[in-house]
């Protein structure tokens, strides 16, 4: 136990690292496009780009972690970050952009890696605690990135891509010399027993019939596209509709950052202790849901910081309770194989969420993904509501496992 608990500070420190680096281009994509000539709506495509990228890299990296160790795949990962960053510094087209972003995106999976060793290192009791930890380093990871982002850009848009290529060199090497193996013999027989499925329709539709693992399953596929298309579009948004330049979204991003942070960091562990945690995620979407709305229709910066107040909040709550339900749902040993299926899912509305959104926002204009995100968002919330509140397998006194046999 106590090198569980040296093991999660660690891996907050290369989650924090890697999310600084990813965090510094978000901010500075639809400057790459405007600066080689290409139409707004391809800034969503670029972000497609990457996701694409990751679909496919995703559920390999996870089973390969399976086999040969979290670690090792780390360092394949944030490895390939490192190089796709160099690219980007250097690249003087828009081809090389989406070559770097496509390269990041194939040597992708760092996620569902983070994931999986929380799953190695905690039990049922506080894996909600550490799903949150992990989220605070994304939520500080948004605060650091796309404000120094922003910043570095006044010296080109290449130094924040440089910057963030010395930042992954670095986490290379406290991967290196400092993370520890979370993977355990004994976890490791256990996976080899229950080896993940490849993602497929086939058992994409198996798991979601099972009883309360379908009910989170269909909850966190539209969810997940819902905030994918705000997060996506941000950017955009307040370039087209509010006039914002470089500077200024990243530190409507590092605010944004800095609110995730705290509800993931504390404020998760201490709602979950109190609260029933089915309850906790329909109510925290019902909150992301109304905030949406709110976000798409604010008419100025300061509006618009006041509605990414309870969003961030909302969607803080709602992305851990989620992930939580999602792994207590299945026996432990099926825990890494559902976390491969949701992050199939994610990639895939990584690449959807961008497209739709760039469409919607090119044929109607810069304030209707926000809009759909939020009625997606308010349709997940009713759902909620009426049946995953009503999962008698997934309450607190059910025995951890019980909704669904094993993947």
């Amino acid at each position: 136990m106590q090198k569980r608990k040296a093991s999660l500070p660690l891996l907050f420190s290369v989650v924090f690292m890697d999310m600084v680096g990813f965090g510094f281009i978000i901010p500075l994509i639809p400057d790459y496009i405007r600066n080689f000539g290409g139409a707004p709506a391809l800034a969503g495509i670029l972000m497609a780009s990457y996701a694409l990228g990751q679909f496919f890299a995703a559920p390999i990296v996870g089973r390969l972690s399976d086999r040969f160790g979290r670690k090792p795949l780390f360092l394949f990962s944030i490895g390939g970050t490192f190089l796709s960053l160099l690219l980007l510094g250097f690249a003087r087209s828009l081809p090389l952009i989406f070559a770097s972003r496509i390269l990041d995106g194939l040597t992708g999976g760092n996620i569902t890696v983070a994931q999986s060793y929380i799953v190695d290192i905690t039990d049922d009791k506080n894996r909600a605690k550490g799903f949150g930890i992990i989220g605070m380093a994304f939520g500080f990871g948004f605060i650091i990135g796309p404000l120094f982002g922003g910043l570095l850009s006044r010296f080109g848009l290449s130094t924040p891509a440089f910057v963030a290529a010395g930042i992954a060199a670095v986490n290379l090497l406290l991967i290196t010399f400092i993370l520890p193996e979370s993977l355990s013999s004994e976890r490791r027989d256990e996976l080899k027993k229950n080896p993940r499925r490849a993602f497929s329709g086939t058992l994409l539709l198996e798991t979601l019939k099972r009883r309360g693992t379908g009910t989170v399953l269909r909850m966190t596929m539209v969810y997940s596209f819902a905030f994918t298309m705000f997060e996506s579009m941000f950017a955009l948004f307040t370039a087209e509709a509010l006039g914002v330049g470089p500077s200024g979204r990243g530190w409507l991003l590092a605010y944004v950052g800095v609110l995730v942070a705290l509800v993931q960091g504390g404020g998760v562990g201490f709602l979950a202790r109190r609260f029933d945690e089915r309850k906790l995620a329909a109510g925290a979407i019902s909150v992301a849901a109304v905030s949406l709305a709110l976000y798409s229709l604010a008419p100025s910066v300061p509006a618009l910081m006041v509605t990414l107040l309870p969003l961030s909040l909302g969607s803080g709550v709602a992305n851990t309770m989620l992930r939580t339900l999602l792994t207590k749902s299945v026996p432990r040993e099926a825990a890494g194989g559902t976390l491969g299926i949701a992050a199939s899912i994610d990639s895939i509305n990584r690449i959807l969420a961008p497209l739709v959104g760039g469409l919607v926002l090119g044929w109607i204009g810069p304030r209707a993904p926000g809009i759909l995100a939020a009625t997606l968002a308010g349709l997940v919330a009713w759902y909620g509501w009426k049946r995953l509140v009503t999962e008698d397998c997934l309450s607190p006194d059910a025995v951890p496992g019980a909704c669904a046999e094993v993947l």
